[in-house]
């Protein structure tokens, strides 16, 4: 079994709180990005060797849809089982993540590009590792919303 399969989402319910954004999964755990999302226009890149998280909200904010971008360590079946998707982009490359959203393979780098609009709610990206874990909204660059 590859590790490498592209994974199509199911919709998840989300929370966004002051203190961050909780995800939950369907397997009935969740996880929680700490931290007011900065705000990113039009795309966010992240840093070498990083693992990228889009997650792209339905008009709501109660749902939306998470997907890990070129991540070779989670199987295939925790993936399907939580109902977070996974999409392989080789470098040089630019895939479609969502309508409105699309990310793209710069060798060590992910960049992720949208249009809030397009995709028809909010768009997060979480960039993390070991170490560090930052998270963005990505905001049409016209936006003057201070929050």
């Amino acid at each position: 079994m590859s590790l490498r399969n592209d994974i199509a989402p199911d919709t998840l319910p989300i929370s966004l709180e002051p203190e961050g954004i909780e995800v939950q999964y369907q397997d009935d755990r969740s996880v929680f990005y700490h931290g007011v999302p900065k705000k990113a226009e039009g795309s966010v890149i992240s840093g070498p060797g990083k693992d990228v998280h889009v997650l792209v909200t339905d008009p709501t904010e109660e749902e939306g849809v998470m997907v890990y971008v070129n991540d070779r360590k989670t199987h295939d079946e925790i993936l399907e089982s939580s109902g977070v998707g996974r999409i392989v982009i080789d470098r040089g490359e630019t895939e479609s993540v969502f309508p409105g959203v699309e990310a793209s393979n710069q060798g060590y780098r992910i960049e992720v590009t949208a249009d809030p609009e397009q995709a028809r709610g909010r768009v997060f990206v979480f960039v993390e590792d070991e170490l560090s874990e930052q998270s963005y909204e990505i905001v049409t660059p016209d936006t003057e919303d201070d929050d």
